[in-house]
């Protein structure tokens, strides 16, 4: 059973800028599609970006810009770097991972990954 630990989030001022990171534990990160999402209570989950290492990554247009994905295979761990953020990017944040070939093909689609994070809250507010 593949294990994610997430690490990051917390409380940040409005214009302000946080980084999650998400850590593969023993196995290579590089099997494996990375995908970051968010959720709201009483809102579907929502997917924000994905990386497959080869390809280019993928964004939801409304973080496009400010939100960026990165992988270091030395470290195994992807982060999510956030700048700019805004009260309605208050959620729960979750990494996922999936197989390469299964994932990360139009956009971060929660279907598509099976291996979960625990979540780090994120609070946008002064």
């Amino acid at each position: 059973q593949l294990q994610l630990a997430q690490s990051g989030g917390g409380l940040v001022q409005p214009g302000g800028s946080l980084r999650l990171s998400c850590a593969v534990i023993d196995t290579l990160i590089d099997y494996y599609a990375i995908g970051w999402f968010r959720q709201v209570p009483g809102k579907a989950r929502e997917g924000l970006s994905c990386d497959k290492s080869k390809a280019e990554p993928l964004y939801l247009d409304s973080v496009k810009g400010r939100f960026t994905i990165s992988r270091d295979s030395a470290k195994n761990t992807v982060s999510l770097q956030m700048t700019n953020l805004k009260p309605e990017d208050t959620a729960v944040y979750y990494c996922a991972a999936a197989p390469l070939w299964a994932a990360c093909k139009d956009g971060a689609q929660e279907n598509e990954y099976h291996y979960w994070g625990q979540g780090t809250q994120v609070t946008v507010s002064s």
